[in-house]
Order: C-alpha cells, then structure tokens, then sequence
C-alpha cells in the first residue's frame, strides 16, 4: 500500500459500494440498535467510534454501550457518570482494560459530559470462565445475587451461529488441546447472550443503542445479533465489521457478509496497545 496514496480508512456498504462517514451516520440512525464491532487494538476504529457517537446524538436519543465493561461493575460507572466518585476510582475498581486511557475513557467521558447512560454490557469474566471450564449448568449453583448480574438461565448456544462455527475450525475443534469445545463456545455465547440481553433491556425510547464491541461477537450477524432477534425479532439491528488490508483497501467480496457496513483499514495502521 503506497504511502503516496496513504489513506486511514474507507468505508463500505455491504454491497460494495464504498460510502462517506457523513452517509452511513444518516442510515445508522435509522437502526435500533447499532453494533460496532472493532479491532481492540486500532485507533481508526476509536476515534470514528466517538465521532460516530457525536454524530448519532445530534439526530437523537443515545444510550451507549461495552463490552469491556462487565455487568458486576455498573454501579460504578454510575457513580463515575453522575459525578459522585473520581476518574481514579473508576479506574481502580471498574476492571478496566489496558487501553482504556487511550481508546474507551474519550467514550465513557463524551457519556459524562452529555448525561448518557453508559451500560456495562458483558458477562463477568468469572462466570464465562466457569462455563469454559464446566458448562452452561455451572451457573445453576451460583447464588440469587450473582444472578442479577446475568441474564434469565439457562440459556442455548444460538443454533447455526456461524461465528461459533468459525470460532471451533480455527481452535481446530479443541481436540487433544486440555479442553472442551463446546463449553469454550457456551463461554463464548454466555458472553454475547448476557451483552444482548442488557442492550434490550436498555433500550431508549424513540432512541438508539450504540453498542461497542469485539468485531467476532458480531460479525456476519451472529454473536450479539442472534441473542437480539430472538429477544425481539422487530428490533433493526445494524452492524459495522472492522477488517485490515494488506495489500489494498479495495473492495473485497469476502467481506460481504461481514455486516451492514465495513470499516476497512491499512494493516500498517500503528497500534494502540
């Protein structure tokens, strides 16, 4: 890719056709719900992240989103949303990531600064690590208040999920490698049924969940899409794939399926962490 041509990023619909930010903000806003699956680790997609936030407010109601925030730690993010504790405390006790300074803390402030609920979306790592270890039925024996930081249990792993499917050819079907497949995918499904259940639960009123995310919990509108249809199958979910290039950012047709939108990116793009 030549530097005398460089370019930070394109966009593209899901028919090919490449798309300005400004025209696939108007479109996205059309959604219930839009899922905006990233790259952990690229700045592109943090700062069209934000400035898709800023956009979507001007048209209406937000409610934002994350995975990287589990259900167990809400009660702080409140706090640190309506002003009652610090930024320090936010981060010593809220489990943060590792990129949080650079890459979620301009969201979860954009939030403060415009009273927007931010809602701490994922599963507690700890209960997807039971599952991972001893199936869905592990959860039966946690207690009444461990519950409340999950969705109603049990729950199925989404039949035909092509991202599980995905997920179980590239570990090579777990054999001979110490684990069980199919708990790795129930952990998995746990994680995306728990972020689908509190972005239903949180829906604004004549609004929009803008819900950030590992690009593989929604991909092919699988993950977090399947667990939102079968909450509500008249929901309008959206869904944004973020993918490198290596060669060209011309338009690819294995990106097709990928999702509404495709946020398409130079591999040599520097990291964030």
């Amino acid at each position: 890719m030549s530097a005398q041509n460089a370019e930070a990023y394109r966009l593209y619909a899901a028919d090919g056709q490449q798309v300005a930010f400004s025209a696939a903000t108007e479109k996205l806003a059309e959604a219930d719900v839009v899922l905006f699956g990233e790259q952990h680790n690229n700045p592109i997609d943090h700062w069209l992240q934000l400035e898709l936030t800023k956009a979507l407010h001007e048209k209406k109601a937000v409610v934002l989103g994350a995975e990287m925030f589990e259900s167990d730690v809400q009660v702080v993010l409140n706090e640190y949303l309506s002003g009652k504790i610090k930024e320090s405390h936010l981060e010593n006790e809220a489990k943060i990531w590792p990129n949080y300074k650079t890459d979620y803390a301009p969201l979860v402030k954009y939030a403060k600064e415009n009273q927007l609920p931010f809602i701490a979306t994922n599963t507690p790592r700890r209960y997807a690590s039971l599952v991972s270890r001893n199936g869905i039925e592990a959860l039966s024996e946690l207690s009444k208040e461990a519950h409340g930081f999950l969705p109603k249990l049990p729950y199925e792993v989404t039949p035909d999920d092509k991202g599980y499917a995905l997920m179980r050819d590239m570990m090579g079907g777990g054999h001979g490698m110490g684990m069980n497949m199919d708990y790795l995918i129930a952990a998995q499904a746990l994680k995306d049924y728990t972020m689908a259940h509190f972005i239903a639960e949180n829906l604004p009123k004549d609004g929009l969940f803008l819900h950030f995310n590992g690009t593989f919990h929604s991909d092919y509108r699988s993950g977090i899409y399947g667990y939102l249809m079968d909450e509500n199958n008249k929901l309008k979910v959206m869904t944004i794939s973020s993918v490198e290039a290596t060669e060209s950012m011309d338009w690819d047709e294995s990106w097709a399926d990928l999702g509404d939108f495709i946020l398409v990116k130079p591999s040599t793009m520097t990291k964030t962490h």
